[in-house]
């Protein structure tokens, strides 16, 4: 193909994620991919993260930021950018700046003329974008087993008219459903009730991905078909909306990539594969009995740990929240940690042998693709009909047990689960290791 074929069929591509750093990096990684192929993007965000996601733009050359201002809502705290920036309480009030965001948007479109434009919780996108001819995709953060399972068509058919859905109707899958081994405890249903209430403008999550969903051109998720292709078969068959499988998309460190002094001769004092690693992601924070009933259960596994969680609620650090004696007696061993952390390359090395992870997509996804160990203690959510799918469809990981109603678990639960797939004559740890062999 000559140079100027390829030229032709490069795209211009325009991002506009949803204002939590969630879908922002989920984006952006999208966005090093196509760069990474010579595509050029437009990524709108908002002045604040503008600076904070400029070390992670790959290709500066290709993939422009351009900033938006924030719109502010009264009993907004000034200076609101994202929802990083407002309590949960503040959280629904927030929401409101998705349908005023529209005016500042149209005019950008309509001087960018790109290609296409990816979206999420912009519901409006589409109806911007049509008149201009430029297409648009929903680029979906929710993994398509979640939405197989929540967003169902048919889940609104248990309803008897004007009534509300309970847990116990999402403790099992809807009909239709692709694997019937897939399920919900009390406590997760109860906590996932929250996609049926009032979301934006008057309109429950599931209404409003709806309203993001029926206009769109086609329906993309950060999957492949090895893990998603039965869902995102069901669901665009329920939809009748192409979907669009982009894989992992992970942005692997560059090779010039080091990972700190600190934590290199910490874990190089360690043999292979005997580390445990921690980590729930840059947005999750624990309780202080559940943060330290984890750590307790670290120490009675009598391996070495790292630890990178931000401090628990009513603490100012994660050190004054430890347990009493615990620095200690793991001295030596132990390592816990309130500040952001090298994630993927601490994965890669040698000496991390297991991963104790809140199952984000993205951490997920990390450590599929590394040689390390799954534990499981997904904290909302999505995330545990993630952990779920890892658990029980692909039998990858193992899940701490945890009290059915309420979801409580304890330091005996946190060993039991970490030995299961570290002891060296453990056949679930062995399995597993083969399994991660396909992703790796």
């Amino acid at each position: 193909m000559s140079s100027s074929q390829r030229s032709s069929n490069l795209l211009h591509v325009a991002m506009f994620p949803f204002l939590a750093a969630g879908h922002q990096i989920a984006f952006l990684q999208l966005s090093n991919k196509l760069a990474q192929r010579g595509h050029r993007v437009s990524f709108l965000l908002t002045n604040k993260t503008k600076l904070k996601f400029e070390s992670y733009n790959l290709y500066p050359n290709l993939i422009t930021f351009i900033p938006l201002a924030v719109p502010h809502i009264d009993g907004l705290p000034l200076g609101t950018e994202t929802m990083a920036d407002v309590s949960r309480s503040m959280a629904p009030l927030f929401l409101n700046v998705i349908d005023k965001m529209s005016i500042q948007v149209e005019p950008v479109l309509r001087d960018l003329k790109p290609n296409i434009v990816f979206y999420d919780f912009f519901h409006w996108i589409p109806s911007l974008a049509r008149p201009l001819g430029v297409k648009s995709i929903l680029y979906s953060t929710l993994d398509a087993l979640t939405v197989a399972y929540l967003f169902l068509p048919i889940r609104e058919l248990q309803l008897p008219k004007g009534e509300d859905l309970d847990e116990t109707q999402l403790l099992q899958p809807p009909p239709g459903f692709p694997d019937s081994s897939i399920y919900l405890h009390l406590h997760e249903a109860r906590g996932s009730l929250d996609y049926y209430k009032d979301f934006a403008s008057g309109m429950t999550t599931l209404e409003f991905a709806r309203k993001c969903l029926k206009e769109c051109d086609a329906w993309c998720f950060r999957t492949c078909r090895e893990i998603d292709g039965a869902f995102s078969d069901c669901l665009e068959t329920h939809y009748k909306k192409q979907i669009v499988l982009a894989g992992p998309v992970i942005d692997f460190p560059p090779s010039s990539s080091i990972l700190e002094e600190r934590w290199i001769s910490w874990l190089d004092g360690f043999k292979t594969g005997s580390v445990v690693y921690c980590a729930f992601g840059s947005e999750c924070v624990l309780e202080k009995d559940k943060l330290q009933e984890l750590l307790l259960g670290f120490e009675m596994t009598g391996l070495p740990f790292l630890v990178a969680l931000k401090p628990p609620f009513g603490a100012e650090s994660v050190e004054e929240a430890l347990p009493e004696g615990f620095q200690e007696r793991v001295k030596g061993r132990g390592m816990v940690y309130g500040g952001w952390v090298q994630q993927q390359l601490i994965l890669r090395h040698p000496s991390v042998g297991c991963f104790i992870s809140h199952c984000g997509a993205a951490s997920i996804w990390e450590a599929l693709v590394n040689d390390c160990q799954l534990v499981l203690l997904p904290q909302g959510g999505e995330q545990f009909l993630s952990a779920r799918r890892i658990s029980t469809y692909l039998n990858a990981g193992v899940e701490i047990e945890r009290r059915e109603e309420d979801g409580w678990f304890n330091r005996e639960s946190v060993l039991k689960a970490i030995k299961m797939v570290m002891d060296e004559d453990s056949k679930v740890g062995t399995e597993f290791s083969e399994k991660s062999d396909v992703f790796s």
